[in-house]
């Protein structure tokens, strides 16, 4: 449906404009050319059409005009829409008229070959390729499902700061600034602790917006800078909190195959995969995870230290890394939970299991084909003396949290929630080879322009 914010038509709206006269404004794609007939691929942002100029047919000037165009070019053109079963799309343009905005510069990305640090070195230019559109069309789709699934089930929206003055998940992986005269401050690994604030107020509530870690890692899932979407839900149990996360993913993954097929077939994805992406999901406890380790054979790599390599059993109390992660998700075509972690590798703020203190009640949800874990959560400490001995137990700054212990002395209820990250989704649904391909401007150890 056309806005009425906007006087032209786009691309995407051409199937219903069949047999009309339209004007596209857009950038030249590629343009060819066969004797008489001129043929430009015009890309505008919500599709790519064939736009053909027959040199008989228009004035000499369009004619010229549109051989002088060269990649990248800014024009807008008129014709008429034209049903062409073998085209993208099914419709093509027979031009009338072109409108040349600018003829750019010889363009740097080109359709051969360039190699990675190339194209991230022109991450501005490289996100207009039609692999890298598709990619970004599928992410606004993933946060627009994200925004709707909880809009439509009563969550109320609640902005985190992003300065903060404490650590959420570890003071090793914070980014630090200073703040004027009340000493350091630093960019959130999370906006949980303030989004329970917020549940105790608003009762079922969602923050969404940038995180950061100063996490030196260099694998494909990891980014310095990236978007987190953490609900957070009083009188909600461990139980309560996966099953939400089921609903949450099942209705991510559908919402993209209903209405970003045609970016998935330009991925060259899988579709019937995610098609399979529906509830019940498969659900382990971390204890059985590792027995299925051991019954597989799956082994630890271990440095001795003389630095010799071993292998060994994975050992009960280790957490996960990708390496497990994927072994275990061999057996899955589609997400499972791993709930119940041992408490020693997990945050502060987790409820103890009351019936193993070992384990905290938490859950970690993996997706298939090698995508790792891509929601994590738990139900959180509720009891005031408990959370300030973990506190206390872990280091941290009584005083800096007492906010946060306040939330246990006035009205404190059981409560749960998680946070999934939005690239490392983005990534598992379009198959993309590397994290770095799913946020516009990725920012990496490495990397921090443009």
């Amino acid at each position: 449906m056309a806005s009425r914010y906007q006087s032209y038509t786009t691309i995407e709206q051409l199937p219903a404009r069949v047999g009309d006269t339209v004007t596209l404004n857009g950038w030249v794609q590629d343009k060819t050319g066969k004797g008489k007939l001129t043929f430009i691929k015009l890309r505008d942002g919500s599709g790519m059409v064939q736009c053909v100029v027959f040199k008989p047919s228009v004035e000499e000037r369009v004619a010229d005009d549109a051989k002088s165009l060269t990649q990248e070019s800014s024009v807008s053109i008129t014709g008429t829409v034209r049903a062409e079963e073998r085209a993208p799309g099914g419709v093509e343009i027979d031009v009338t008229d072109i409108k040349i905005w600018q003829i750019a510069s010889e363009y740097p990305i080109t359709p051969k070959e360039h190699g990675v640090e190339f194209l991230m070195e022109h991450r501005h230019l490289w996100l207009r390729s039609t692999r890298q559109h598709a990619i970004m069309r599928v992410r606004a789709a993933v946060i627009k499902a994200i925004r709707d699934f909880f809009d439509m089930h009563g969550f109320k929206l609640m902005d985190s700061p992003i300065l903060t003055p404490n650590a959420c998940e570890g003071t090793s992986t914070l980014f630090e600034t200073e703040y004027f005269d009340l000493g350091k401050a630093y960019l959130t690994q999370s906006g949980q602790l303030y989004a329970e604030a917020s549940a105790m107020a608003l009762g079922r509530v969602y923050t969404f917006g940038p995180t950061f870690r100063a996490e030196k890692s260099k694998t494909r899932r990891h980014l310095t800078e990236f978007w987190m979407v953490e609900p957070e839900m009083a009188y909600f149990d461990l139980n309560d909190d996966m099953d939400l996360a089921e609903d949450f993913v099942e209705y991510i993954v559908q919402y993209c195959v209903q209405n970003c097929r045609k970016e998935l077939e330009t991925l060259g994805r899988d579709i019937s995969k995610l098609e399979a992406v529906k509830r019940p999901f498969h659900r382990m406890s971390y204890t059985e995870a590792v027995e299925w380790l051991h019954a597989n054979n799956v082994k630890l790599n271990k440095k001795q230290p003389d630095g010799t390599e071993i292998q060994i059993d994975f050992p009960w109390g280790e957490d996960f890394g990708a390496p497990q992660e994927e072994a275990i998700m061999t057996q899955f075509d589609k997400p499972c939970i791993i709930h119940r972690y041992p408490s020693e590798v997990k945050a502060f703020y987790m409820k103890r299991d009351p019936s193993d203190p070992r384990v905290v009640l938490a859950m970690d949800m993996l997706a298939p084909e090698g995508a790792g874990e891509i929601i994590g959560g738990s139900q959180r400490e509720d009891d005031h003396d408990a959370l300030q001995e973990r506190i206390r137990h872990e280091g941290l700054s009584e005083e800096e949290f007492q906010w946060y212990l306040d939330l246990r002395k006035f009205g404190s209820v059981p409560h749960s929630g998680f946070g999934l990250g939005v690239e490392r989704t983005v990534k598992w649904i379009t198959g993309a080879d590397h994290i770095r391909e799913v946020i516009p401007f990725p920012r990496m150890i490495y990397r921090i322009v443009p």
